[in-house]
């Protein structure tokens, strides 16, 4: 599992017009080939009568997984331009469709290939891209009368408190990046005197926003 990757934020569609013609980006989330063609079939179908459904898509932690679609355009003309895009952006587990509806005026090589790039390009500035990061949850066990210093000073920290249960003592649940555990251990352990007990719950990822560049 990577510490951490950019990905697009949600499934979204987003639709540009060049030179009369449609180009509508279709963006989504893919963990596994099988799932990028799911969703490519599943435009299609939608978009049966468009005049090409391009697609391209990037699966697995180091980019196993490339493939380029033209669908009837021109080859090298939008399926590997789509694709760069998406590599360029540093995206992963990302599949794209193109739909294009033509307009009657033909947009040659160059025009095709920034056509297609930009659809991709711009479909990701709407949508919206995230950095995934992989997260130890920490559970610190402290007494009550603890809680109100480690709470205001964990919220005034860097670290993520993600949620506090009431038991026979009280656990705080938090995330902190895999290699800054043993940082938040000693600090808790200073915070408190000593009278903190850790153990590590769940590895889970959390998702933070990129600005379009």
């Amino acid at each position: 599992m990577l510490a951490s990757y950019y990905t697009v934020k949600e499934s979204g569609i987003h639709e540009i017009s060049i030179q009369k013609s449609r180009f509508i980006a279709h963006l989504s989330r893919a963990t596994s080939e099988e799932e990028a063609i799911q969703f490519i079939e599943q435009i299609k179908k939608e978009h049966w009568n468009a005049t090409h459904n391009c697609s391209a898509y990037l699966i697995g932690e180091n980019d196993q997984v490339q493939k380029a679609n033209d669908d009837g355009e021109p080859s090298g003309t939008a399926g590997v331009p789509m694709l760069e895009v998406l590599k360029k952006r540093r995206l992963k587990d990302t599949v794209a469709v193109v739909t294009r509806y033509f307009g009657g005026v033909k947009l040659g090589a160059g025009g095709l290939i920034r056509a297609y790039g930009s659809a991709v390009s711009d479909g990701l500035n709407a949508i919206g891209v995230v950095e995934r990061k992989r997260m130890q949850v920490i559970h610190t066990s402290i007494d009550y009368h603890w809680l109100g210093k480690v709470e205001n000073e964990l919220r005034q920290s860097h670290y993520l408190l993600k949620e506090i249960s009431y038991l026979e003592n009280v656990d705080v649940q938090t995330y902190v990046l895999e290699a800054e555990v043993e940082s938040y251990c000693e600090w808790m352990t200073n915070l408190t005197n000593g009278q903190a007990a850790f153990t590590h719950g769940a590895i889970e990822y959390l998702e933070e926003d990129v600005p379009n560049p």
